[in-house]
C-alpha cells in the first residue's frame, strides 16, 4: 500500500528519480502557490480553476505519506517542520481572508480540515497552528448564509473530534494564546515543542544538501512580495484571539438556514459542553457564550406573531432540536414555522443544560431564566392586554412541556413560584408573578383562566418538590384544617364520592364506556407515575400527629386551592371547557401520594376545623345547590341525557335552555367518579396507610 502511494506521489510530483526528495517537492508546491500571487494579473479567475487546489492536495499527500514513513513515533518529519517553521498555515489563512482568488477561503478551510484530520501528529499545541486556527475561526460563523458554511462546519467538526480525543485541548482552543503560554511555561508533556531551535537543528541537515530547498529559518518563498499583492487590511496582528472563537463560530453556524449545517454545528456544540474540563467550563461561563445562546432564544421569541391561538401552540407536536421544522401534515397557521424554530431552539438549550458540565449548566440555565423568562416573558404575562397574556401563557406552558433539565427546571420554578415556603395567610397580597398567575386562574376572561390552569397542570407534573410544596403542602403541614380533639382516621372510604350525585342527575349508566372501571384503570397508571416521580422526596406514609397543646389558629388553604375551590363552587354556572380544566387540575393534585393531600382532598369523614372547607365540603354545597335548581328545570333527566350525548358527539348540538347548568352536571358526575377511582387506587380497601406498591393482580 505504501509503495503504491509512493509511486502515485512520484507521478504526481513529477519526480523522475526512484527516490523522491519529499521536502523539495513540498517546497516546490508551496513556491508554486506563492508565485501565482506574484505573477498572476487576472483577479477574477476562481481559485478552483487555478492550480492552487491541486498543489494544496499534493502538499497534504506529502505530509501524510511522510508521516507514514517515519520510523520514530511522535517525531515531526522535515515537511511538517517546514510547514510549522515557515508559518504556511498563517499565510494561507491570510489568503483565505483576502478571498483572492475568488473561492480561496473555501480552499483554505478544506486544507486546514484535511491536515488536522489526516496528520496524526498532535498539531494544535503548536503556536504556528493554533494561531491560524483561531484566525480561521474568526473568519467563519460570523455571517449567516456564507458561501463557505459547509466547509466551516467541516472544519469545526474536525476540531471538535480532536477535542473529544483530548478534552484538555478545549481550553487551548477557547482561551487561545493565554492558555498556550501557561502550558508552555508548565512544560506539560502534551505541549509539544514548537518552532524552536530544536527544529532548526534538525533542519540544518536538510539545508546543507544541495538542491534540497531553502534553509528552513528563512521566510517562506515570496512572502514579502505576496503580502504586497493582497488587499489592504488583510494582515492581522498576532495579539489575542478576539471575541470570536470555536464556540461563537459554532453558534453562528447553528443559525444557518441549511438544516444539515445547523444540525452538525449543534451536535458539535453539544459535544464541547459535555467534555469541557473545569477550566474550560469556567472560561465558558466567564465569556458571553451562555448569554449568546439565551439571546438567540429571545430573538426567536420576538420573531413570533404578537398573537398565537393557544390551541395551535398546544397541538404543535413533534418539534425537537433535531427536527425544528413543523410537520407538513399538520394544519397550518400564521407563525407556525417561527413557533417551531423557537420551540426547537428551546429544546436545544434544554439539552445543552442537561449534557453540560455542572458549572456551564447552571450558568446557561440562569441566562435563559433571566433573558427569556424575566426580561421577555414576564412583562407579557403581566400585560394589561388579554392577547399578550394569553399568548405568553400558552407559550410558557409549551416550554414547560418540553423542559427536562434539572438546572433549568429549578430556575423555572423559582421564576414562577418564588422561594417563600412559609404558610400563606388570607390577608397576604403579594405582588409576585405567582400571585398574578393564580389570580389569572379566576380571570374574567375564560380563555385566560383555562390557559393559566393548563400552565399549573403542566407545572404539577414536573419532578420538583418545591412546586407542590409551594402551592399546597406548606399550608397543610400543621393540619390546621382538622378540628382539635377529633380522632385520627382508621380507614378511608372511596365510594362516598360516588354517592354524592343524586340519581336523577346521573346519566352515565345509560351510555357505554363511561363507567367507573375506566376511571380506576386510568387512575392506577397515573398514580404509579406520580408515585415514582415523588419517591425520592421521602414523604411520610401517615399524617403528622396533631399537637393538642398547640394553640388553635385559623386555617387557610392557600391562594391556589382557594381559587380552585371557588371555581369548583361555580361549576354549575361556568363553561364546559373551563369546568373540565378546573377538575383536571384538582384530579392531578389528588393523585399526589402525600397523606395530608389525601386527607384534605379525598377523606369525606374528616372533622373540619371551624371556618375550614375541604374539596368534599365544597362538592356537598354544590350538590345542595343542584338539588334546588333541578326542580326549576322541566324534563331535567331527558335534557341532561341529551346534553351528555351532545358532548360525546352522539347527538346534534342544538342549544337547550339551561345548557350551562346541564353541562356542569355532566362534569360533576364524571369528576366524582374520577375522585372515587383515585381514592380507591391510593388506598385499597382495608388499608389505612399509603401503599406505593403495585395493586394486587386482578384488582384493576
Amino acid at each position: 500500500m505504501l509503495s503504491r502511494l509512493g509511486a502515485l506521489l512520484q507521478e504526481a510530483i513529477g519526480a523522475r528519480e526512484p527516490s523522491i526528495d519529499l521536502l523539495q517537492a513540498f517546497v516546490e508546491h508551496w513556491k508554486g502557490i506563492t508565485h501565482y500571487y506574484i505573477e498572476s494579473t487576472d483577479e477574477n479567475t476562481p481559485a478552483k480553476k487555478t492550480d492552487i487546489p491541486w498543489r494544496l492536495k499534493q502538499m497534504l499527500d506529502i505530509l501524510v505519506y511522510e508521516e507514514r514513513q517515519q520510523t520514530a513515533a511522535g517525531e515531526a518529519g522535515p515537511c511538517l517542520e517546514y510547514l510549522l517553521q515557515h508559518k504556511i498555515l498563517e499565510t494561507l489563512c491570510t489568503l483565505g481572508k483576502a478571498e483572492y482568488p475568488p473561492g480561496m477561503r473555501q480552499q483554505v478551510f478544506q486544507f486546514f480540515s484535511k491536515v488536522l484530520a489526516q496528520v496524526q501528529h498532535p498539531l494544535l499545541h503548536y503556536l504556528s497552528v493554533h494561531r491560524p486556527v483561531q484566525k480561521l475561526l474568526r473568519l467563519g460563523g460570523t455571517v449567516t448564509g456564507s458561501l463557505t458554511e459547509k466547509e466551516e462546519v467541516q472544519f469545526t467538526t474536525v476540531l471538535c473530534s480532536k477535542i473529544q480525543q483530548d478534552p484538555a485541548l478545549l481550553a487551548y482552543i477557547l482561551e487561545g494564546k493565554k492558555i498556550v503560554g501557561r502550558k508552555k511555561a508548565s512544560r506539560e508533556p502534551t505541549a509539544l515543542p514548537k518552532d524552536t531551535a530544536n527544529h532548526r537543528d534538525k533542519d540544518n541537515s536538510h539545508s546543507s544538501a544541495p538542491d534540497r530547498g531553502p534553509p528552513l529559518e528563512r521566510e517562506p518563498c515570496g512572502a514579502q512580495a505576496l503580502s504586497s499583492r493582497l488587499p489592504a487590511g488583510t494582515e492581522e496582528p498576532d495579539g489575542g484571539t478576539g471575541e470570536n472563537n470555536l464556540i461563537t463560530s459554532l453558534l453562528g453556524l447553528c443559525k444557518s438556514k441549511k438544516s444539515r449545517v445547523a444540525l452538525k454545528a449543534q451536535e458539535n456544540l453539544l459535544l464541547l459542553v459535555h467534555v469541557a474540563s473545569p477550566a474550560a467550563a469556567t472560561y465558558l461561563v466567564q465569556s458571553s457564550s451562555c448569554l449568546a445562546i439565551a439571546e438567540h432564544l429571545c430573538q426567536l421569541y420576538h420573531s413570533l406573531p404578537t398573537f398565537l391561538d393557544p390551541t395551535d401552540v398546544a397541538t404543535l407536536e413533534g418539534i425537537s432540536w433535531r427536527l425544528p421544522s413543523a410537520p407538513s401534515d399538520e394544519a397550518s397557521f400564521p407563525g407556525k414555522e417561527a413557533l417551531a424554530a423557537f420551540l426547537g431552539w428551546f429544546d436545544y438549550c434544554d439539552h445543552l443544560i442537561t449534557e453540560a458540565h455542572a458549572v456551564v449548566a447552571d450558568a446557561l440555565a440562569k441566562a435563559v431564566a433571566e433573558k427569556l423568562f424575566v426580561e421577555t416573558l414576564q412583562p407579557q404575562l403581566l400585560h394589561v392586554s388579554e392577547r399578550s397574556m394569553l399568548t405568553s401563557t400558552a407559550l410558557l406552558t409549551a416550554l414547560l412541556r418540553r423542559l427536562r433539565s434539572p438546572a433549568l427546571l429549578r430556575e423555572t420554578v423559582t421564576f414562577l413560584l418564588g422561594t417563600d415556603q412559609q404558610p400563606e395567610a388570607p390577608e397576604d397580597n403579594p405582588r409576585t408573578l405567582c400571585a398574578h398567575l393564580i389570580g389569572h386562574c379566576d380571570h374574567l376572561s375564560d380563555e385566560i383562566s383555562i390557559a393559566t390552569l393548563q400552565l399549573f397542570e403542566e407545572l404539577l407534573q414536573k419532578p420538583h418538590e418545591g412546586i407542590i410544596s409551594s402551592l399546597i403542602l406548606r399550608n397543610l403541614d400543621s393540619r390546621l384544617y382538622v378540628a382539635r380533639g377529633s380522632p385520627e382516621p382508621e380507614s378511608y372510604e372511596d365510594t362516598l364520592f360516588l354517592c354524592l350525585v343524586p340519581e336523577e342527575a346521573k346519566t352515565s349508566a345509560f351510555l357505554e364506556e363511561t363507567g367507573y372501571d375506566t376511571y380506576v384503570h386510568d387512575a392506577y397508571g397515573l398514580f404509579q407515575e406520580c408515585s415514582s416521580r415523588v419517591a425520592p422526596w421521602g414523604w411520610p406514609l401517615g399524617p403528622t400527629p396533631l399537637d393538642l397543646h398547640e394553640p388553635e389558629r385559623p386555617f387557610f388553604e392557600g391562594h391556589f386551592l382557594r381559587v380552585l375551590f371557588d371555581r369548583m363552587s361555580r361549576i354549575l354556572d361556568q363553561p364546559y371547557s373551563l369546568n373540565l380544566q378546573v377538575t383536571s387540575v384538582l384530579s392531578r393534585l389528588a393523585l399526589f401520594p402525600h397523606p395530608h393531600i389525601h386527607e384534605y382532598l379525598l377523606d369525606p369523614y374528616i372533622s373540619l376545623a371551624p371556618g375550614s372547607r375541604s374539596l368534599f365540603s365544597v362538592l356537598v354545597r354544590v350538590i345542595g345547590d343542584l338539588m334546588q335548581r333541578i326542580q326549576r328545570v322541566p324534563q331535567f333527566p331527558g335534557k341532561l341525557l341529551l346534553v351528555r350525548k351532545q358532548l360525546m358527539g352522539q347527538a346534534l348540538g342544538e342549544q337547550l335552555d339551561h345548557q350551562t347548568l346541564l353541562e356542569g352536571v355532566v362534569v360533576l358526575e364524571e369528576f366524582c367518579k374520577e375522585l372515587a377511582a383515585i381514592a380507591f387506587v391510593k388506598f385499597p380497601p382495608h388499608s389505612p396507610y399509603l401503599s406505593l406498591s403495585p395493586a394486587p393482580e386482578g384488582q384493576v
